[in-house]
């Protein structure tokens, strides 16, 4: 699992019949942008939990679904200057999923 954060949708109207009407969005993972189907209805600036390889097919409905990253929880609470700040292996109180 990563944490990202969610950029702005993507609208895709051309499809393969397998992504359904499932919502994309890009995603920010350090520098890096990346898509991703949207399982839980996040909005642009949500911290979001996201899984990948097989975990987000299956997280998106099925393991045939054609995806390499799925959006499966969103944050409540998230200082991500404050996690990079923590010593090596210390855990922090900030987090948790809705």
């Amino acid at each position: 699992m990563i944490i990202c954060k969610v950029v702005k949708p993507l609208v895709s109207t051309n499809r393969i019949p397998d992504f359904e009407h499932k919502h994309l969005q890009v995603v920010l993972d350090g520098s890096t942008q990346k898509v991703a189907v949207d399982a839980v209805g996040c909005v642009p600036g949500d911290w979001v939990i996201c899984v990948g390889s097989s975990a987000a097919r299956e997280a998106a409905g099925s393991k045939s679904y054609p995806s390499d990253l799925t959006i499966v929880g969103i944050i409540d609470h998230w200082d991500p200057d404050a996690a990079k700040a923590a010593p090596s292996g210390a855990s922090s109180p900030s987090g948790g999923a809705k």
